[in-house]
């Protein structure tokens, strides 16, 4: 795999030309988890909200996201996305919301940046839903779990 920092050229930022590479079947997945401290676990376990149900706003709010993750990170490329899915999972047990984010795109860049950045703002706005009720909630880790296409191929985080 090639180590050079493609986002940068004689020192200073550019965004990568990825005009001579064939656009190509691309899939991310990212995860992201929301540690909720006994008042907030109880009101989202309760549905004791008055904003609405945090996880099904998250999820509206991780979708978005991926489509302006171009706006969001200053060197992406904007994608045209085939498929954006985000899931919440609340483990009442642990007190934690984890979140899986996948995109999909035929382009001739992936889409790592699309589906981390889906699983930061579902997390996000789980804290923000939640923040009134406790303060302490904690987001992470924030992490990629998958990719597939392109010339690196596939890669997988390993358990």
């Amino acid at each position: 795999m090639d180590e050079r920092l493609t986002h940068f050229e004689d020192g200073k930022p550019r965004m990568v030309d990825v005009s001579e590479k064939p656009a190509t079947l691309r899939v991310a997945r990212a995860e992201a988890f929301v540690h909720l401290p006994e008042p907030a676990a109880r009101a989202l376990a309760e549905g004791g909200v008055g904003k609405g149900d945090p996880l099904v706003v998250a999820q509206l709010a991780g979708i978005m996201a991926a489509k302006k993750t171009s706006e969001l990170i200053p060197l992406c490329h904007p994608l045209p996305l085939r498929r954006v899915r985000v899931d919440l999972d609340f483990d009442r047990e642990r007190n934690a919301v984890r979140i899986e984010a996948e995109v999909k795109t035929k382009a001739e860049t992936g889409v790592e940046m699309e589906a981390l950045t889906a699983a930061s703002v579902a997390a996000l706005t789980v804290y923000d839903m939640l923040k009134a009720v406790a303060k302490g909630i904690e987001i992470g880790p924030v992490r990629l779990l998958y990719k597939s296409g392109g010339k690196s191929g596939t890669w997988v985080r390993e358990s």
